[in-house]
């Protein structure tokens, strides 16, 4: 009989544990090293509250016509500052019923953003493509859509994706990563945006915990912001976490990136 008890590996869930076949550490690993955060000419600023809600960002914002914001949550703090500085802000979320508060530069769609258009779901490319902006100007995209996220930026065409300047996501279950039916899901969706941008920060959400596998520790949820590569140089890997902006998500001990997340 076959021992297949390393095809066993405890995940979040219901079950006491998550039948699967376990991804390679040393591919884990891999995919790890090629988001360690860089430095460059461009400095980190935080857009949105000292809190949930808040991201940091290149300070790369002018010239860019619009923010694209999936999912709405209950402060619209991050929208309101891109506001400010003169973008459009495209909005969109079937789960309510309108943002929290309102602002001349807000559009909002009752819809969820996917990889189709179905239902209470539009795709990403039909959003931005029917929304009435500049058909050439940069754009900045802040999505957190609870998991989505991965068939949203796979299906985004690449002409589309290099419209984006910043990329500010909130990447969900990270700690799948060790089954390998969601590794080779979530290794092309991190692949994909490497080819056109580089990570320039990584804040884990200490709403949620780490899993750790070996030496390898990864946080279940983190934001991670992406400049694209043009706009990137004089970088460096970044050695210092947390950055002197981030805060916490919640109001529960702080997680900080663990040191197999950066080349420390």
């Amino acid at each position: 009989m076959t021992d297949n008890t390393e095809n066993l590996l405890n995940l979040p869930g219901k079950l006491p544990f998550f039948p699967t076949k376990t991804t390679d550490p040393r591919r884990v690993n891999a995919l790890i090293r090629s988001l360690h955060p860089v430095v460059c000419d461009k400095e980190l600023i935080r857009l949105g509250p000292n809190g949930d809600g808040g991201y940091l960002v290149p300070d790369d914002l002018e010239g860019i016509v619009a923010c694209f914001s999936p999912g709405v949550s209950k402060v619209v703090g991050f929208e309101r500052d891109c506001a400010l500085r003169g973008m459009k802000v495209f909005m969109a979320d079937a789960s309510v019923g309108a943002p929290p508060e309102p602002h001349p530069r807000f559009t909002f769609i009752k819809k969820f953003i996917g990889s189709t258009t179905q239902g209470e779901f539009v795709s990403f490319e039909e959003w931005v493509d029917e929304s009435t902006v500049d058909s050439h100007g940069d754009l900045l995209l802040q999505m957190d859509i609870e998991g989505s996220e991965y068939e949203t930026l796979l299906s985004m065409p690449r002409r589309l994706q290099q419209r984006f300047r910043i990329i500010v996501a909130e990447f969900h279950y990270l700690d799948y990563l060790f089954s390998e039916p969601i590794f080779a899901v979530y290794c092309k969706v991190f692949e994909k945006l490497l080819n056109t941008h580089t990570c320039v920060h990584i804040h884990p959400n200490n709403a949620s915990r780490s899993l750790k596998v070996g030496e390898l520790e990864i946080p279940q949820m983190a934001e991670l912001t992406f400049l694209r590569n043009d706009r990137v140089s004089q970088a460096m890997f970044a050695t210092q976490f947390p950055h002197a902006l981030d805060r916490d998500n919640v109001e529960r001990p702080p997680l900080h990136l663990p040191k197999s997340c950066y080349r420390a």
